[in-house]
């Protein structure tokens, strides 16, 4: 259903709001690049600062632009349930295939509260959901046997595990079985945990360098190690110096550095330093993006 180079799409604006125009170039350049899969109005997609129009205006552009050409995955997470399950329901009303759905962040629900949530939107909404567990963000990690409760849910078909232990795909494995759906989402890691059973990222890194990043992931799942060993030591440089600042600040900069966008962000986010921007340079020219100042 979902694999591969999946890109968490970053959201464009325009002196203050989002600039529709570019959302659809960036999903359409994502596509002609090879990418196979894109979620709008994740974390990278800036969602914390978007309103319930303009998160589901985004979702409707990319919806459209993709066309059904690659499948579409919408930010449609929330930490009060009413409103994930709200989003949910105009994500489907919109054509997405599935929501991603973060743990409930700042309230620290414990396990029960864990399931509870992703039950009751289960239970609302005839819609795939893929499970975020990102601790570094929410302060709660799910732990195999959670995650594995919540996969007995009908509607919950995989998992975005950006905790980077890839360790945690032979425990979803072994907990849950081979066809719940394992996507990295920490670049660094993407290589180990697909050797490990997961099938696919869902990236930061393939905003910048989408055809690479989708070289890499058909070259995992095509069992062609040494190739993806080889796209991985060029990509392990920006996959670091994307998150040298807030992200996706340094990301921003460094696709306005290939001209298909500005750097424009919204507050409380502001612009890389000068050190996390020649950071994001140097990787830049690593990975051929970029010639050699």
């Amino acid at each position: 259903m979902f694999k591969g180079s999946i890109t968490a799409l970053v959201t464009p604006f325009k002196n203050g709001a989002v600039d529709e125009a570019a959302v659809a170039a960036l999903a359409e350049r994502q596509i002609a690049a090879g990418s196979h899969g894109l979620v709008p109005c994740g974390t990278t997609g800036e969602n914390a600062t978007l309103t319930f129009e303009e998160h589901m205006r985004v979702v409707e552009i990319v919806v459209e632009t993709a066309r059904g050409r690659v499948p579409v995955i919408a930010g449609t997470g929330s930490n009060n349930t009413a409103v994930a399950i709200q989003n949910q329901i105009r994500a489907k009303e919109l054509g997405a295939d599935a929501g991603l759905i973060a743990a409930p962040y700042y309230n620290k629900p414990n396990a029960e509260g864990l399931f509870q949530h992703y039950k009751a939107i289960n239970d609302a909404v005839d819609l795939p959901i893929v499970v975020y567990n990102v601790p570094g963000r929410t302060v709660i990690d799910m732990q195999a046997d959670t995650v594995a409760r919540i996969a007995t849910l009908e509607h919950v078909v995989g998992i975005k595990d950006a905790t980077g232990d890839v360790a945690r795909v032979t425990q979803h494995r072994r907990l849950i079985g081979t066809d719940f759906v394992q996507l990295s989402g920490d670049d660094p890691t993407a290589l180990g945990y697909n050797a490990t059973g997961g099938v696919g990222a869902i990236s930061v890194t393939s905003n910048v360098a989408p055809a690479l990043c989708a070289q890499f992931q058909a070259a995992t799942l095509a069992g062609d190690w040494e190739t993806a060993r080889t796209i991985n030591d060029t990509l392990l440089p920006l996959h670091h110096a994307l998150f040298t600042s807030a992200s996706p600040g340094p990301t921003k900069y460094a696709m306005s550095l290939l001209g298909v966008m500005n750097t424009e962000l919204r507050l409380p986010l502001t612009e890389p330093n000068e050190a996390s921007k020649a950071a994001v340079r140097e990787a830049m020219v690593i990975a051929g993006l970029l010639d050699a100042a």
